[in-house]
Order: structure tokens, then C-alpha cells, then sequence
């Protein structure tokens, strides 16, 4: 199976950013390109605190609603956390999981992803599971080195079948928010190497269903360049995706790359 096969995701991650008043304008005004479905699936991640209304005001549309986070477990005493379970009775689609700022700043650990993706996947959420290369961090060991350690943790004891709902984000640290993305070809090299460890870890068919998406630095600029990578499914976008018209250029971009290949 090649790249052309798998309908690329495009997904935004707003992050803590947008005000209240934003939420409706920006849907309103993405939801109808969403609609027509030519070829790319589209994902907004949102803080808690939004994820309800955005649920609502997407109903009956094509346009995807994610979590920023979640926790390990249905309920319990973990003020400040949010349920998976709870996620997915309001209506949530998507999670991301071990995205680089909550490795770094908030201390999530592989061990942790795993957690969470499980936890996800238990719900009937469908995990973006996010490795980072924080090259930095690992004075004696190469990038794949790094990579494949918190791809094997993150999936330990997740079934091939499980694999079907789960996708895989690759964020090169340095490129997240710096303006600087990784060239295409770097990203794929890491995407084939991914893949790759896929097939390692479970098998072909396994490796040729899942969604790789690259995220760090994604312009209107740069994105089809990505999607038009073998091994590159989708983009995860942060500052590009603020304002609804750039987001719309992206989903326009995966959208002809999506119809293209297919």
C-alpha cells in the first residue's frame, strides 16, 4: 500500500489560544470547505474548556473535534485532569497524546503515553500519538534511537486491530514554533523510518494502514510539500491554524495532494 491509499489528516492544534468569542466564527467559516470532502479528513484539537460547543456547533458536519490531552483513567481523584470517558460521551473524536509541550513542560513520560493511549482507545477515542526529537536531551543516543524507544513504549500492548484507530505525529522538537520546519525530505526520511519500525512491531499491513503526520513549523508555504512526501499522511498544525483563512489554504492544499494521489 502506498501513501496514496491512506486519506491524509489535516489537524489544527489551537492549543491554550483563542478567546471565547472566537470559537463560532472560526467553524462557521471552516466547516462549509470541510463539507466538501474531496479528499482529506480535518481535526481541530481545542482546550477543554471549548470542546463541548465545538462539538455542537460541528454536529452533522465532516469537521473532526480532538482533545489536547486526557487522562489515564475513566474518573477518580485527579482534580485538574480530564476523563477520556468524559471526552467521548460529549462527543469528542480525536486525543492528542505526548505531544512534545507535555513531555517538556508537564513531564509526560513514555510509560505515561502508553497510559493514555490505552485510555483512548478503551473510549472509542482515536489517539494521535506524538513522538518528539529532543535531540538534547539524549547526549549518547541518535535521533532513531530516540524515536523508536518512545514509538515501542507508546504502543506497548495495543493490538494490530487497536493500530486501525490510532495514528502516529512526528514533531521534530527544534522545528515546534521556531518558524523552522524540517525540510520534506528529512520528514519523510523519519516518517520511512516509522513506518518501517511499524512493520517491526506488528506488520506490513499494519504499517501501510496507520497515519503518519509531521508537525513543527507547518506553513501554507510548506505544507503541500509534506503531503506529497510516500510516508507522510497528514500535518499537525500549531500558529498556521489560528486564523481560519490560513487554515483553510492547508485543508485546500491536502485536499488536492488527497485527490491527486487517489
Amino acid at each position: 500500500m502506498t501513501g496514496a491509499m491512506r486519506r491524509p489528516l489535516v489537524m489544527a492544534n489551537w492549543k491554550i489560544n483563542m478567546d471565547p468569542d472566537q470559537v463560532q466564527p472560526y467553524l462557521q467559516q471552516v466547516i462549509p470547505e470541510v463539507n466538501k470532502d474531496t479528499g482529506a479528513d480535518v481535526a481541530i484539537a481545542a482546550q477543554d474548556l471549548y470542546l463541548t460547543q465545538m462539538v455542537k456547533e460541528t454536529a452533522g458536519s465532516r469537521l473532526a473535534i480532538a482533545a489536547e490531552n486526557a487522562h489515564w483513567t475513566d474518573d477518580g481523584a485527579y482534580t485538574g485532569e480530564t476523563s477520556p470517558k468524559a471526552l467521548a460521551l460529549v462527543g469528542v473524536s480525536y486525543v492528542l497524546v505526548g505531544h512534545f509541550e507535555r513531555r517538556k513542560l508537564f513531564n509526560e513520560t513514555d510509560e505515561r503515553v502508553n497510559l493514555k493511549t490505552k485510555a483512548a482507545l478503551k473510549n472509542g477515542l482515536k489517539p494521535i500519538v506524538d513522538l518528539d526529537e529532543d535531540l538534547s536531551a539524549y547526549a549518547k543516543e541518535d535521533k532513531k534511537t530516540i524515536v523508536l524507544k518512545q514509538l515501542k513504549i507508546a504502543l506497548e500492548g495495543i493490538t494490530a486491530e487497536e493500530m486501525a484507530n490510532v495514528a502516529i505525529a512526528y514533531e521534530p522538537t527544534w522545528a515546534i514554533g521556531s518558524g523552522e520546519a524540517a525540510s520534506a525530505e528529512q520528514a519523510e526520511k523519519s516518517a520511512e523510518f516509522i513506518r518501517q519500525s511499524l512493520v517491526n512491531l506488528y506488520d506490513q499491513k499494519v504499517a501501510d494502514q496507520t497515519r503518519i503526520l509531521y508537525g513543527g513549523s507547518v506553513t501554507t508555504e510548506n505544507a503541500a510539500d509534506f503531503l506529497s512526501q510516500e510516508d507522510i499522511d497528514g500535518i499537525l498544525v500549531g500558529k498556521a491554524a489560528l486564523k481560519p483563512e490560513s487554515f483553510l489554504k492547508l485543508i485546500d492544499i491536502a485536499q488536492e495532494t488527497g485527490s491527486a494521489s487517489n
